[in-house]
């Protein structure tokens, strides 16, 4: 592209600013602005932009809003807690997995800088007697699953591969790649584990002008998660054309389940919800949690305008957000959504591209795009436990995350017959249980001892 040509684009988006100093730089300078420049989706950028400033809109005034948002309807979505068919689910998915066709995506792009650390929020250690971090557990529960299918479904022994797509940012790739290198890939094949990075967005002003770092350059930060789509499209590596759909591809992988780091309940390609989603036939699913008050500040799936959306708690007004329905009692809106899905990887391939859905800000913007979609809804203790906030906050932080495991698996040993007594903490790998299974030996069996047990054998010195 020329560079008249390149400028006429972006005057005509009303960019035209960002030219302002290139009288004034080196040719190596303009060479590397204009390399930026057309990188630069600088309509897709106008885009976001307008549609932040009319979701901000909407939230200050809900009158403003041109289409109608109602809860989810009756027999829209299904629950673990009540369904007598989760074991059925979960018997489908664990199939896929000993099929090879499940791969698990990870959307860990973001620092811990909320935490008071500069690394990736994965690397993050919550205070666990292990000390394990949040990708250590993520990773145990992954190699756990692959066991339990093996066994399950009869399996030889190290035959069942749940490969991981890492998805990192540029601040973070390099060391998230490293800190998995350190730990040995915390005992995961590397070739299994894959790591890509999401792309960029520019800085903008309150008006919606691009930011320039310096005169030769524009300053950009991370995409969010609605660049999930766009970077599994991306070369995985400088020079290479493999990409996260095309290595999806050559490992036949037909279903992907993808979730974000800071969830220390995460079931990690939870066969569950893989095989709810199977026998729905869903090419794209939310997972949700029920919302525990009116206020709590979390977005909803919800139908807006007769769609499947996730509508943020700001667009909702407070007679909607206190709505009970009529029914059960509970909360009309309560399908909190927790950023954790099901797609196919047909469905992953027609997103994002230049004749079809116009993603632009978040990883939820598909939904009102998706033909058959599924919701299911979890239990909130057993699933999730965000990791948002610093030390002390009191909600959200590595003390509730820490609070959360710990009583989890306390229940885990509690549901399989033992007694745990009152102020006892036992912290069990996920390499001994996924989701309470492999615990039988405990039964009749009171625990008076804290600590941390990396194979069933150690429990009983906690006894």
């Amino acid at each position: 592209m020329t560079i008249d040509t390149l400028q006429k684009r972006y005057e005509a988006a009303g960019q035209g600013h960002v030219f302002k100093f290139w009288s004034k730089l080196t040719q190596k300078e303009q060479g590397d602005l204009k390399n930026q420049l057309e990188e630069l989706n600088i309509e897709r950028v106008n885009r976001i932009y307008s549609k932040a400033v009319a979701s901000e809109g909407e939230a200050i005034n809900p009158n403003a809003r041109t289409e109608s948002i109602e809860p989810l309807p009756k027999g829209a979505s299904d629950s673990v807690s009540v369904s007598a068919k989760a074991k059925d689910w979960r018997r489908t998915g664990l199939d896929a997995i000993a099929r090879g066709e499940v791969g698990v995506l990870l959307m860990a792009g973001g620092q811990g800088t909320r935490l008071g650390s500069s690394a990736p929020k994965g690397c993050y250690d919550i205070g666990l007697p292990s000390h394990k971090s949040l990708f250590q557990y993520q990773a145990e529960r992954i190699a756990r699953l692959q066991t339990v299918a093996e066994i399950e479904c009869s399996k030889p022994a190290g035959s069942v591969v749940i490969p991981w797509y890492v998805m990192t940012s540029g601040p973070t790739r390099r060391a998230t790649q490293d800190f998995f290198k350190q730990h040995y890939y915390f005992g995961l094949d590397s070739q299994n584990v894959i790591f890509f990075e999401q792309g960029t967005l520019p800085c903008l002003t309150m008006e919606g002008k691009v930011l320039l770092e310096t005169p030769s350059r524009v300053a950009v930060a991370p995409d969010g998660n609605g660049g999930l789509y766009a970077a599994t499209r991306s070369p995985l590596s400088s020079g290479k054309s493999e990409t996260v759909l095309s290595d999806l591809a050559k490992r036949k992988i037909l279903y992907v389940h993808a979730y974000c780091v800071d969830n220390c309940l995460v079931r990690v390609a939870d066969p569950v919800f893989l095989g709810y989603s199977i026998q729905k036939q869903a090419d794209c699913a939310a997972k949700v949690v029920p919302k525990t008050q009116p206020t709590e500040s979390v977005g909803v799936v919800a139908y807006r305008g007769g769609k499947f959306s996730v509508v943020e708690y700001s667009e909702i007004s407070k007679e909607q957000a206190e709505r009970r329905d009529s029914e059960t009692g509970g909360l009309a809106f309560r399908a909190g959504n927790i950023a954790n899905h099901f797609y196919t990887t047909a469905y992953l391939n027609r997103v994002d591209k230049p004749n079809g859905m116009k993603l632009e800000m978040f990883v939820f913007d598909v939904f009102p795009y998706t033909e058959r979609f599924a919701v299911l809804e979890v239990e909130r203790n057993e699933e999730f436990s965000p990791l948002k906030n610093a030390p002390g906050t009191g909600s959200d932080d590595p003390e509730t995350s820490r609070r959360d495991l710990l009583a989890q698996h306390k229940r885990f040993l509690e549901r399989a017959g033992a007694q745990v007594k009152d102020g006892v903490e036992i912290e069990i790998s996920p390499l001994v249980s996924y989701a309470g299974e492999g615990l039988e030996s405990v039964k009749g069996k009171v625990f008076a001892k804290s600590g941390s047990v990396e194979a069933a054998e150690e429990l009983d010195a906690l006894v």
